[in-house]
């Protein structure tokens, strides 16, 4: 491998594995259609995105037919959510993506890197909502029997899928973005990267408040917006005054980008706290259920879900700290790639989780 990349270069080595790995699962899929389309492909990948997409809780293949479980279909079935083999292709496809970014920071010869972070925050609270695009999608589909937005382009708004449409349109923005502070039409790029951001959370939110006021399936709650968002404010603050009067080594690394963080993953905890435990509090006809393992082990074990938002805030508090001076001086790059897929992770379940809860879906 070593002598493939010194003679073609890290870049074509790379797209020429995905380019192979992709036509070699299309041919087996074309070739063997029953053992790795029907039983693999579509069981474990494409399945759990058509359960999904109809909110059911089991779909069967029937025939090239997918339809809701019944005593009558035939062929496999898969349920929304992750298997272990699912996790055998998704993460490795992570590290291949993950990669493609750091090839993609090289070609664009991106330096100011902690600009960027903050100029990308829109974009972690913009998957987030996009996701609950197709929350209200399945909604409909209960209350109407149609779906606004069908398969397969509202697979592209479910795990895993959002993931790679959200980065699509975030490498599309950041290229843009650089480009326009190379032209000298702009004085960095995180203003347009952070404008563009901005703009479609503002659409999307739009879209997910005009259904609340149109549809007879959504609702608006703003008070439990307002929590959420209140409670991981307080819950971010009590945390980085801990951390700046009793162990203020910790964010000499990440400096104001902990905020971000701990803000980020406090934001996940409290929507999970108010959502789970309190949303009828606020209206709603009953309170929400766990679409996470983690989630619903710690609220089985625990009875609520307050021990949620600790956890929450001790992992991020752990990211603070592995994070330090040494990390972002010896490998920056990696450093503040890292930190955006923390953050990401923290803030994209945790708003979708609150908007879920605030329009009603």
């Amino acid at each position: 491998m070593d002598e493939y990349i010194e003679r073609y270069g890290a870049e074509r080595v790379w797209a020429a594995t995905v380019v192979l790995l992709a036509a070699g699962v299309a041919l087996a899929a074309a070739v063997f259609p029953q053992r790795v389309y029907v039983d693999l492909i579509w069981q474990y990948y494409w399945g759990p995105v058509v359960a999904d997409a109809h909110g059911w809780s089991c779909v069967a293949w029937n025939d090239g037919t997918p339809v809701e479980c019944g005593p009558e279909t035939t062929g496999p079935t898969a349920a929304p959510g992750y298997t272990f083999v699912s996790y055998a292709g998704y993460v490795p496809t992570l590290i291949l993506m993950s990669i493609g970014v750091i090839f993609l920071i090289q070609r664009l010869e991106i330096e100011r890197y902690r600009a960027g972070f903050y100029g990308l925050f829109p974009f972690f609270l913009f998957g987030g909502a996009l996701r609950v695009v197709e929350d209200a999608n399945v909604a409909a589909y209960r209350a109407t029997g149609e779906l606004p937005v069908d398969l397969p382009w509202n697979g592209f708004l479910i795990s895993p899928l959002i993931y790679f449409t959200v980065f699509a349109i975030t490498v599309v923005a950041v290229t843009l973005s650089v480009w326009l502070d190379r032209n000298d039409y702009v004085s960095g790029y995180e203003y347009p990267l952070f404008a563009i951001g901005a703009g479609l959370l503002t659409a999307t939110v739009g879209y997910l408040g005009y259904t609340a006021a149109t549809a007879e399936y959504a609702t608006f709650y703003p008070l439990l917006a307002l929590a959420t968002l209140g409670g991981a404010t307080v819950a971010t603050a009590i945390t980085w005054v801990a951390i700046d009067r009793f162990a203020p080594e910790l964010n000499r690394g990440t400096r104001y980008m902990g905020i971000v963080v701990i803000w980020a993953h406090a934001v996940d905890g409290v929507a999970n706290v108010i959502g789970l435990d309190y949303a009828t509090y606020f209206g709603l006809p009953s309170n929400l259920v766990p679409k996470h393992p983690i989630n619903a082990a710690i609220v089985d074990t625990a009875g609520a879900a307050w021990p949620f938002l600790l956890v929450k805030l001790a992992a991020a508090v752990l990211v603070v700290w592995l994070f330090n001076e040494e990390f972002f001086e010896e490998s920056p790059r990696y450093a503040y790639l890292f930190m955006i897929i923390v953050v990401a992770v923290g803030l994209g379940p945790g708003t979708r989780d609150m908007l879920r809860a605030t329009f009603g879906v």
